[in-house]
C-alpha cells in the first residue's frame, strides 16, 4: 500500500479536539485554549467563541445547524448560533463523572460519555463509564453502562448502529440503536492502545486515533486492521472524514505526554490525507 501523503491544514494550537465536518469547514476545540475553532480547506483559521470557566472537549451538529460543545468538568452541553453559546443540557444530576467526547445524530439526538470518575483518573477504577443519551427536548437517560473509559463515539448514517471507543480496555464497543434511541450491545473489537476519537466510512469501518501508538488506524467491521497513518513522535487525538466527497481524513494530533497535558503543555496540529472509502453517519 502506497504511505499515505499527509499536508497540514493548520498548526500552532494547543490541544485539538472534537472535529466534526459542517457547511464546508472543520470544526473543533481547542481544550487547552477553550476556544471553539474552524478552518477551511486552504488553512484559513476563525475562532468563535471562548469557554472561559470549563474545557470544551466533544463537538456535535443539531439539524437545525447548530453546534454544540460539551465542557467536560461543569458537565454542561453548550449551543453555539449567532455568535453566542448558551445552555442546550445540564448533566451534572445525571453524570457521574467527568463527561468527555460526544455525537449528535441526524435526528438531533446526542450521545455523550461519561467516564464515571472525575479526572485525573483513580488508580483501579474498573469497568465504571456510561453513555448518556440527551434527547432533542432535553431529557437525559443512561443507555449504555460498564464501559472502561469511553472515548470517540460514532453513530452509522441510518442511525442504526454505535460505536464507542473504550481508552482504558483498547477495544471498540458495538452497539445496535433501537428506534427511540436505546443502545443493544452487540460485541468488542481490540484496536491500538489508548484509543481516543474516531469516525466511521461508507463501509462501516472505523478509523481510530491511537493516543499510545502515535497512528490513526482503519479498523474493518469484523475488527480487522486495514490501514495506518503514522505519526511518529505525535499523539493521535481524534479524526474526521470531510471535505467535498468526505474523503478527507483530518488527523489530529499533539505532541505532549500525559504528564506533559496536567502541566497543560502541548503543542497541536491537524494534518489532512485523501482516502479510498468515503465517511458516511456522524462524525
Amino acid at each position: 500500500m502506497t504511505p499515505a501523503k499527509l499536508r497540514t491544514v493548520l498548526d500552532g494550537g494547543r490541544y485539538f479536539e472534537g472535529p466534526r465536518w459542517h457547511r464546508g469547514r472543520l470544526w473543533f476545540v481547542d481544550a487547552m485554549a477553550r476556544t471553539l475553532l474552524s478552518v477551511g480547506a486552504s488553512g484559513d483559521r476563525q475562532e468563535h467563541a471562548v469557554i472561559a470557566d470549563d474545557t470544551p472537549c466533544g463537538l456535535g451538529v443539531l439539524p437545525d445547524g447548530r453546534i454544540v460543545v460539551l465542557t467536560m468538568f461543569r458537565k454542561r452541553l453548550l449551543a453555539f448560533a449567532d455568535g453566542q453559546l448558551s445552555l442546550y443540557a445540564d448533566l451534572s444530576r445525571v453524570a457521574a463523572g467527568t463527561i468527555d467526547d460526544m455525537i449528535i445524530d441526524g435526528l438531533g439526538r446526542a450521545y455523550v460519555g461519561d467516564l464515571g470518575f472525575d479526572l485525573p483518573p483513580p488508580p483501579g477504577r474498573g469497568a465504571v463509564g456510561r453513555i448518556i443519551l440527551v434527547m432533542a427536548g432535553g431529557s437525559a437517560d443512561i443507555v449504555a453502562e460498564e464501559l472502561r473509559f469511553p472515548n470517540g463515539i460514532a453513530v452509522s448514517a441510518d442511525h442504526s448502529r454505535l460505536v464507542v471507543a473504550e481508552m482504558d480496555g483498547e477495544c471498540l464497543a458495538h452497539y445496535d440503536i433501537d428506534a427511540k434511541g436505546g443502545l443493544r450491545f452487540r460485541g468488542r473489537h481490540a484496536c491500538p492502545r489508548d484509543p481516543d476519537g474516531i469516525c466511521l466510512d461508507r463501509d462501516g469501518a472505523v478509523w481510530v486515533a491511537s493516543f499510545s501508538e502515535n497512528v490513526f488506524v482503519r479498523i474493518d467491521r469484523d475488527g480487522r486492521e486495514r490501514q495506518r497513518i503514522d505519526l511518529p513522535g505525535r499523539r493521535a487525538i481524534a479524526c474526521a472524514l470531510g471535505g467535498s466527497d468526505r474523503k478527507t481524513l483530518f488527523c489530529l494530533s499533539a505532541v505532549t505526554s500525559p504528564e506533559e497535558m496536567r502541566q497543560r503543555k502541548s503543542s497541536a496540529r491537524i494534518d489532512a490525507v485523501e482516502v479510498e472509502i468515503a465517511g458516511a453517519g456522524y462524525p
